[in-house]
This record gives structure tokens, C-alpha cells and sequence, in this order.
């Protein structure tokens, strides 16, 4: 066998053993490229161009990133019109992902759990009639002559009382298309629904490499369970249609739901992070749900990540992706990629490139004066190892004063 038959074999066997590997249906390895990508929030022009600013799809929207693995961490639907447009150009996207060795992941978000259940409150009047046909308005009125046929013999005197404008009322709460979306989204009206299914189909949480994504995050609560059980309990409450108090799909705690690793009151301790990220093996949690103003922003000495920049209109629409690469982490702009910070020292300097990327972005401005203070703080007076310390006392305060009960466990579970 001559050396260039040896080489081309020896190169060939050492791509296939470093392809992708799907350890189950929660976790992957040995992926080279990821990206995630945070709400979106019925924006179809600004995740078209997200997915171009990241090069995972050509000028027609058609995927063009081999093997790489895209993870969006939910809340697609609300506040925009295009959820439905956008659902189904990712269902559309993870067929060709597949064909080429990559992926999409889907995860679920409290936006998606919402519009299972019912909560309709930030459906917008477009995201409505999206779904709506030229049959609309007659499937509207024969649903609610339906629903005042069956109040009138059940409760006569309740329907009695009912306002002379009742139907004028209802139909205003209740644009064409309402009815068409409830089919769509609940399983109590339809199990086989296409977006009920596409959300049975959704993850609340995976793990690709060292990195686990979650829309909102992981509390001392979940610290101990694991992805596939926190997705096994939010399907079964989906499939119930009306979720409990106790609810993984209402929990203040809950992946869905929680914000305590992006800072707000009661904080994730560090000690809850390490136990989490030591618990899955891991060395980053990324999250979306809670708004940056714009920008990727690493927590926790960059062990969590946070991506809802406001992608959608309605939260500024910001443009902007994470990717994981062996050569590290990258925050992803239209303009350019930077590095994200390995540390809690190279975040003045992270954020002096965000300014003159966005110089009239108010967020980043003040983000980088927080910042300063805090390092003029810890080089007066204050150690930082003093200072820490009194940032992880005011938490357990906070933690306290907010909930109205004892600090959480470092690392509990809720099963």
C-alpha cells in the first residue's frame, strides 16, 4: 500500500470517529459547530436573519451548515405574527439539518407551554389569523352557538344574565383564526394538533459536548433530576391540557420559568451552578427567557450564558447567536464574531467591543458602567473575595425576602 492510500485511510478513519454521536435522546457528543439561538417571539425577518448572520441557511432560507447542530431555547410563539410561519420553517429545517449530519433542537419555552394550555394572553390578533381560512368566521360563530346552546340548558340563569353585546364581546376577544389556533395548539380540542405535536415533539432541555441549553434555567429545585425526566414530566402535563399548582410547566422554579441564573432575585448560588454543571458533567448551562438588551452575556465566569437578546421586534429585535466551536465560545453579531469571556476580568473589554459595535445601545452602555463600578469597588476597600461573599449574603436575603420562605436547597429536586 503506498503512503497517499495509508494517509486517505488514516484521515477517513479518524473523520468517522469523530462524528456526532447521539448518546440518547438528551445528549450529544463530538459535535464540532453549534448554534443556539434565543426568543424569538413571532419575528420571521429577524430569525431568517439570524439563521444567515450564523451561516446556517442560504439567500432562500434552505440550510446550508453541513453537520452543525442548532438548538433554539423556545418562546418562538407571542408577541409577533409570524409564530406559525416560523414553527414551520423549522420543522422544515430540521428535515434538511438531518440530511446533511446536522440537527435542530426545539426546546420547549413557557410561550409554547402557554399556548398549549390556553394562556392566551400575549397572542397577537396576526398570530391568530395566521390560521385563519375563508371558513373562519362560520367556524367561529357555530363554536360559540355551541357553547351558549350548552350554558343555556346547563346554567339557564347564568345565561339569562348574560350582557345584550355577549356575542360582539366574545368575537372581539376571539379574532377569525381563534378557533382554527386552539385546534392547532390544544390537545383537548385536537391530540393530533401540528403545533401541539411539534411541542410533543420539543425537549425542555438538552446536552451537546459540555454545554446544556434550557430556556430558562436550572434551580437548586431541579439540581438533581435529569433532562430527560424534566421533558418526561412537562409532556405528561401538556397531554393533560390544564397543568396543576404543582406544575414543571407553571413552576416559578421550573427549567420554563426560572430566572435565578440570570441575576434576578432569588440569584442561582455558585454553589448550586457547580453542582448542577458536576451533576451532568458539564461546563456551561445556556439559557434564554430573560432579556439582555441586546447582547450575549456570560455569567458565572462564563459557566452560564445568556442569549435572549430580544431577537423579535417586540423585545428591540437585536440579532445575535452564541457558537460553540472547539476554539471556544463566540458571541455571534451581523457585524462580526468576538470571544467571549473566559472571565470575570475580560468583561470590561467584551463589552467595550459591544459599544462600538452598538453605540447606541443604552443596555450595553450601562452593563460596562456596572461593570467598572464593580471592578473599582473590588480594587478599594473590598477584597473579592470579601465582595463575593457579601453579593452571595444580600442573595440568601433577597432569596428570603422574595419568596417569604427559607433559601432554596443548594441542590434538591422537586420529584
Amino acid at each position: 500500500m503506498n503512503r497517499l492510500c495509508l494517509f486517505a485511510l488514516i484521515a477517513a478513519f479518524g473523520i468517522a470517529g469523530a462524528a456526532p454521536r447521539e448518546i440518547s435522546d438528551h445528549q450529544w457528543a463530538g459535535v464540532e459547530r453549534i448554534i443556539a439561538i434565543g426568543d424569538l417571539h413571532g419575528d420571521y425577518a429577524n430569525y431568517i436573519k439570524t439563521l444567515r448572520a450564523a451561516e446556517l441557511v442560504d439567500h432562500r432560507a434552505n440550510w446550508v451548515a453541513d453537520d452543525t447542530h442548532l438548538v433554539q431555547t423556545g418562546d418562538i410563539p407571542d408577541r409577533g405574527p409570524d409564530t406559525k410561519k416560523i414553527i414551520e420553517h423549522m420543522a422544515k429545517l430540521a428535515r434538511q439539518a438531518r440530511r446533511d449530519g446536522g440537527r435542530v433542537h426545539n426546546l420547549i419555552g413557557n410561550h409554547e407551554a402557554m399556548n398549549v394550555y390556553g394562556d392566551l394572553r400575549y397572542v397577537t390578533e396576526e398570530e391568530f389569523e395566521a390560521f385563519a381560512t375563508p371558513r373562519s368566521k362560520r367556524l367561529r360563530e357555530r363554536y360559540l352557538d355551541a357553547v351558549l346552546d350548552d350554558l343555556s340548558s346547563r346554567d339557564p340563569a347564568a345565561f339569562a344574565g348574560l350582557p345584550d353585546d355577549f356575542r360582539q364581546q366574545w368575537y372581539a376577544r376571539r379574532p377569525p383564526g381563534w378557533v382554527e389556533h386552539r385546534q392547532a395548539w390544544d390537545p383537548e380540542w385536537n391530540s393530533d394538533g401540528e403545533m401541539f405535536q411539534w411541542v410533543a415533539d420539543a425537549r425542555v432541555s438538552v446536552q451537546i459536548n459540555d454545554a446544556i441549553f434550557v430556556h430558562g434555567g436550572i434551580s437548586a429545585h431541579y439540581c438533581q433530576d435529569t433532562l430527560a425526566s424534566m421533558t418526561e414530566r412537562a409532556q405528561t402535563d401538556l397531554q393533560r391540557g390544564h397543568p396543576g399548582d404543582d406544575s414543571i410547566l407553571t413552576d416559578q422554579y421550573g427549567p420554563l420559568w426560572y430566572r435565578g441564573l440570570a441575576g434576578v432575585a432569588p440569584e442561582t448560588p455558585s454553589e448550586t451552578v457547580d453542582r448542577i454543571l458536576s451533576n451532568h458533567e458539564a461546563a456551561h448551562i445556556v439559557i434564554g427567557h430573560t432579556p439582555t438588551g441586546g447582547f450575549i452575556w456570560p455569567r458565572y465566569g462564563g459557566r452560564v450564558v445568556q442569549i435572549d437578546t430580544g431577537i423579535g421586534s417586540a423585545y428591540g429585535g437585536h440579532i445575535a447567536y452564541l457558537e460553540i466551536t472547539p476554539g471556544g465560545l463566540f458571541a455571534g453579531y451581523q457585524a462580526e464574531k468576538i470571544k467571549l469571556p473566559a472571565d470575570e476580568a475580560e468583561l470590561e473589554g467584551y463589552l467595550e467591543k459591544l459599544t462600538e459595535l452598538f453605540p447606541d445601545n443604552a443596555a450595553v452602555g450601562e452593563k460596562l458602567k456596572t461593570v467598572q463600578a464593580r471592578a473599582v469597588t473590588e480594587s478599594g476597600t473590598h477584597t473579592v473575595e470579601e465582595t463575593k461573599s457579601d453579593a452571595a449574603g444580600q442573595g440568601t436575603a433577597d432569596a428570603k425576602q422574595t419568596a417569604g420562605v427559607d433559601a432554596p436547597p443548594i441542590c434538591g429536586t422537586r420529584l
